[in-house]
């Protein structure tokens, strides 16, 4: 797990990039056009980038807010999912989105790139002094293996969070991602249902619960709590439509998208060796 600081990294990523906190029109408009899109009836269909050219390309279809992967950008830069990647370079790549788009944008944090509250905390500043308007914050970490965090000793962080960035003048939509469904099988239903009543508590904005495919166990979760419930592209997901009607507000694409885009790549570079020829391009 690459958490520590490194000099170099920080020197090379981060120096030049230290801006004043977003004060502006601009960040507080997008800012409450983020909140607004967990609050209306259609689920928002959030666009995740992990570059310029893919942050661009859902811009140009219309998309109303940018969401980043963290598994994709690690993938991008030669990491395996999981933290494997440094804060300084995530930091980098985030920064090139957030000055290349006007949309809210979203950043996915994984566990915060640290185990101390305060490192965390001076991750999420930095972010928000580059105009991010949210970040999803998860509930397990992989050290070896990916594994829980005992769901109170989570509820403890995301309070300490919240409130270390309210005293600071910061605010920022935090997602609460429970990774119950990716780990638990047959009992991952009670436990989310657990774990959101104890991470209602905390102040967050909303919980996003990835891996989660069946009808009856997205709505038992949506019945469950007053917050926005956020969902992930997967191969049994129900449609938009059907996850409206089941009370989903924010629906992920996650890695996906990126993952399909290289392996049609992969696709199309075979048939050029194969053909010889560039004639599949055009």
């Amino acid at each position: 797990m690459n958490l520590t600081n490194n000099s170099n990294l920080e020197g090379k990523y981060l120096s030049s990039f230290r801006l004043p906190k977003k004060i502006d029109g601009a960040y507080f408009g997008a800012k409450m056009k983020f909140r607004e899109l967990h609050q209306q009836d259609d689920p928002v269909i959030l666009a995740n980038a992990w570059d310029v050219p893919s942050l661009k390309a859902a811009e140009d279809l219309g998309v109303h807010a940018i969401g980043t992967s963290s598994a994709a950008i690690a993938s991008m830069l030669g990491y395996e999912d999981g933290e494997q990647i440094c804060f300084a370079e995530m930091f980098y790549i985030i920064k090139r989105l957030a000055v290349n788009t006007e949309l809210p944008v979203s950043v996915d944090i994984e566990a915060g790139y640290s185990r101390n509250i305060s490192i965390i905390c001076d991750n999420i500043k930095k972010l928000v002094d580059l105009g991010i308007v949210g970040i999803n914050l998860e509930d397990s970490i992989v050290d070896g293996s990916r594994k829980l965090v005992a769901a109170q000793d989570f509820a403890n962080q995301l309070y300490t969070i919240k409130n270390s960035l309210a005293q600071d003048g910061y605010d920022i939509f935090m997602n609460a991602r429970t990774d119950t469904f990716i780990l638990l099988g047959e009992i991952a239903l009670d436990e989310t249902l657990k774990r959101i009543k104890i991470y209602e508590e905390t102040g967050v904005d909303g919980v996003f619960v990835p891996c989660i495919v069946n009808e009856n166990d997205i709505l038992a979760v949506t019945a469950s709590t007053t917050l926005p419930v956020n969902v992930m592209c997967m191969p049994n997901l129900p449609n938009f439509e059907r996850l409206k009607q089941i009370g989903v507000k924010r629906i992920s694409m996650g890695n996906f998208v990126y993952t399909k885009m290289y392996n049609d790549f992969k696709k199309l570079t075979s048939e050029i060796l194969e053909s010889q020829s560039f004639s599949n391009l055009f």
